[in-house]
């Protein structure tokens, strides 16, 4: 690819400022490095959470969800399954581990890197400047584990493989072996709640409980095979929605809560889950405040509390092999599409909830 090429791209350049549409010298490519023409970026809650904040990053791109085609490569790269990636290619890619500090070598914890970059959030000053979604291209840089799209799977759907969904197949890994007669309530229904939803159903868990708002992603979680849902937006009380859950489980509480909604709900959730049971904590990675945990949830409930961050290349390749199975109408989740010019009106959409999940459609 020509070094004097141009890619359009959306850029944050304030909290909350409307994205700005301005055009980016394309990069030349370092050693084994690629460059990708985006075929679709989606948009989750951290891209809500990073618009509002005041980032020192700014001006950047947006979008850590993307699917792109391959349109240049220095060098030769292969994907999670040892197959060569080539020019044409239709991937996913993760964020590029260092693979030599302590989490990535010893620990064997690559997600807890310290010197990985972190897609739609880079300064874009900063070389290789495309590390956003909202953008006609984004590089792909040497170190990121890539994964071939199914040609069965949309780019909009394995996009959203890229975060919410790698980041559910990471927690289910880590919360380990689901008995037959388990029941597992999720906290949350948006894009992560509703992906936790599916991969419980496949899982094996006898019920699946959604608690979330607003209606429409209850009814979304319904089709997808919630054996209840208990919208929050009508039981306001944390103590109501915890006696809801002791009556829906024989007064003992969950075998699993998993939280998809934000640190808020933790403590809530905690109080869900029965003796001697699992909390999975996934949501609102990116929040700074604290929450309380009682020594009780640990030592006299006797659970098990399990966090869990983003996801490695195994993780994208489970989220895509997933969606290729076509086990639930994973469509729906794509709420709405907006052309790049439109991403202003995409933000305003997530922000407002009136969007399940947005993609951006470069072309």
């Amino acid at each position: 690819m020509a070094n004097n090429q141009q890619a359009t791209v959306a850029l944050i350049k304030g909290a909350d400022q409307v994205p700005e549409i301005a055009k980016i010298d394309i990069p030349s490519l370092e050693p084994l490095a690629m460059m990708t023409e985006i075929e679709a970026a989606t948009l989750c809650g951290t891209d809500i959470h990073l618009w509002h904040s005041a980032e020192k990053s700014m001006p950047y791109i947006p979008g850590h969800e993307s699917c792109g085609i391959v349109t240049d490569k220095n060098g030769d790269r292969y994907d999670v399954t040892g197959e060569l990636v080539e020019i044409g290619d239709r991937i996913i890619w993760a964020y590029p581990f260092c693979g030599e500090c302590f989490y990535c070598t010893v620990a064997n914890q690559p997600t807890m890197c310290d010197n990985a970059a972190r897609f739609g959030r880079e300064p874009v000053a900063k070389y290789p400047h495309l590390l956003g979604g909202c953008a006609t291209h984004q590089y792909v840089p040497p170190k990121s584990a890539i994964v071939k799209v199914p040609k069965n799977v949309s780019s909009e759907l394995a996009a959203s493989a890229g975060c919410a969904l790698r980041t559910i197949m990471h927690g289910f890994e880590r919360l380990g072996t689901v008995a037959a007669y388990e029941t597992a309530v999720i906290q949350g229904t948006g894009p992560v709640g509703l992906y936790a939803l599916a991969v419980a159903k496949s899982k094996g868990f006898k019920r699946v409980i959604s608690i979330g708002a607003p209606d429409t992603r209850l009814a979304l979680a319904k089709e997808w095979g919630a054996d209840e849902t208990l919208n929050i937006e009508e039981c306001t009380s944390r103590n109501d929605r915890i006696k809801w859950i002791m009556d829906q489980t024989k007064g003992i509480g969950a075998d699993v809560v998993i939280q998809c909604a934000g640190s808020a709900a933790v403590s809530e959730g905690l109080e869900m889950v029965r003796p001697g049971g699992r909390y999975l904590s996934i949501g609102d990675g990116g929040s700074s405040k604290d929450i309380e945990i009682t020594p009780r949830a640990m030592s006299v409930k006797m659970l098990n509390i399990i966090g869990v961050r983003s996801g490695a290349g195994r993780h994208f390749y489970q989220a895509l092999e997933f969606l290729s199975s076509a086990m639930f109408p994973f469509k729906d989740l794509i709420s709405g599409s907006y052309p790049l010019e439109h991403v202003a009106e995409a933000f305003a959409g997530m922000k407002s909830m009136s969007e399940i999940k947005a993609s951006i459609i470069p072309k």
